[in-house]
């Protein structure tokens, strides 16, 4: 994929149709989600949007939060930080556990 002009080189981007397609949301959704610093979008000189392909399970996984339970899209982000707090919690547990000198056996 050749990346748009005026946008970082390197990185996986997918344009706003792409995105919308993978992630079967529409774009004043996506919109939405980017004024709401739910997710990251860059804009190239054209004005287009590129959005990084790892938005994509973020993106779904915001979805699933409203469909299944009836979380705002505002409210998301907070679900969404904790849940990578307690990940972060959980592999420094894991770290813990697994290195020498372990009392937890």
């Amino acid at each position: 994929m050749t990346h748009p002009g005026g946008v970082e080189p390197g990185l996986d981007l997918l344009g706003l149709d792409s995105f919308c397609l993978l992630t079967r949301l529409g774009p004043d959704i996506v919109r939405r989600l980017v004024a709401l610093g739910l997710l990251d979008v860059r804009v190239d000189r054209a004005g287009q949007w590129w959005l990084p392909i790892r938005a994509v399970g973020r993106a779904v996984r915001i979805e699933r939060l409203r469909r299944d339970l009836g979380i705002t899209y505002a409210a998301t982000g907070v679900v969404l930080d904790l849940r990578d707090r307690i990940d972060e919690l959980e592999q420094r547990g894991r770290g813990h556990r697994d290195g020498p000198g372990e009392e937890y056996r």
